[in-house]
């Protein structure tokens, strides 16, 4: 286990946030990943890494089959209009690579550069939400709630919208 992943666990454990991390082959797209559905309970989240046109970044958090309206929900976080973030941004602002965007990330000193955290109103529904412990070869399930608990205690609070 990489440093990086090691420091998130072990920041979950101080929190006294269960998770279960099971590992698999890097998964890319959301299309890959729902191979895995049968053995991995809870929702599966997909994670936009946006910026809008002044370059404020937001992070999204959308259940994995949710179609997100990009323009609809720039209107209504006031923001210009959004393009997918830079590989080298990502670096910086979440410290993962292209492939691996995650809320779990937001425990990297550089997302305090977010303007939004957006979670999708769909996945409060679900008690457990699945997602990268920081790369694609591995999956964390979390409490609901507790996937919330964490974005706070990093510093983000997250702003919860029916993204469909």
């Amino acid at each position: 286990m990489d440093l990086a992943r090691a420091k998130l666990f072990a920041y979950l454990e101080a929190l006294g946030i269960d998770s279960v991390t099971v590992e698999h082959e890097a998964m890319f797209t959301v299309e890959q990943s729902q191979a895995l559905r049968g053995t991995i309970p809870g929702a599966h989240t997909k994670n936009l890494f946006l910026r809008d046109k002044d370059g404020r970044l937001v992070l999204v958090v959308a259940k994995e089959d949710t179609k997100v309206d990009l323009k609809g929900l720039a209107k209504r976080l006031g923001l210009g209009r959004f393009s997918f973030g830079k590989p080298e941004q990502m670096r910086a602002v979440l410290g993962v690579e292209p492939g691996s965007v995650t809320a779990l990330a937001l425990l990297h000193a550089g997302s305090a550069a977010l303007a939004a955290v957006v979670v999708d109103e769909a996945l409060l529904t679900f008690a457990e939400v699945n997602c990268h412990p920081l790369d694609n070869r591995a999956t964390t399930r979390l409490a609901t709630a507790d996937l919330l608990r964490f974005m706070r205690a990093c510093g983000h609070e997250p702003e919860i919208l029916p993204l469909r």
